[in-house]
């Protein structure tokens, strides 16, 4: 993946917000590069990163696929075809909406020492939270990614050396 935003789709009140989400969802825009990863693989991590059976409490945490194509309708609607009784919507996709700084990368919010490093990078008032590094981070953060690949990765991320070691201590299994 290259990037990806927290926000808010899926509804019809303009600008929605957190505090004034009116009918919008809560939703993560993906943006990837197809010569590295398809579509179809993207559905799989969604698929097996949560329970499509699941009952939506509200509309605002329900799950749901927004699709930018008619492959990709195709696409999603077969995979969810793949969980009987699944209540996993599968919808066009309307405007996105990028949530507040706040909700950004919000792993990456809980180590501010990563956090500041990676905002430095970014002059005042931008979005530092759409950078590739954010991103990697972030997943990072979160238990997506082993050491192996950080060691790879690990010198385009653009972090200090300290930077660098508490990831590497992160990933490893140190506490954070």
């Amino acid at each position: 993946m290259l990037r990806t935003t927290s926000g808010y789709t899926g509804g019809t009140a303009p600008d929605p917000t957190y505090r004034r989400m009116g009918d919008h969802t809560e939703a993560v825009e993906v943006e990837y590069d197809p010569a590295r990863v398809t579509y179809g693989e993207l559905l799989e991590l969604f698929w097996a990163s949560h329970d499509p059976r699941a009952q939506a409490w509200s509309r605002q945490y329900r799950n749901a696929v927004f699709t930018h194509s008619e492959d990709q309708h195709r696409q999603a609607l077969a995979a969810r075809g793949r969980f009987p009784g699944a209540r996993t919507d599968v919808e066009r996709a309307g405007p996105f909406y990028p949530a507040e700084d706040y909700h950004q990368k919000y792993l990456l919010q809980q180590v501010p020492e990563l956090l500041a490093e990676l905002r430095a990078r970014y002059p005042a008032g931008a979005d530092w939270h759409r950078g590739t590094a954010a991103a990697r981070v972030n997943g990072y953060l979160g238990g997506h990614g082993d050491p192996a690949q950080l060691a790879r990765e690990l010198d385009l991320l653009g972090l200090s050396p300290t930077g660098q070691e508490r990831l590497r201590a992160v990933v490893g299994g140190e506490r954070r």
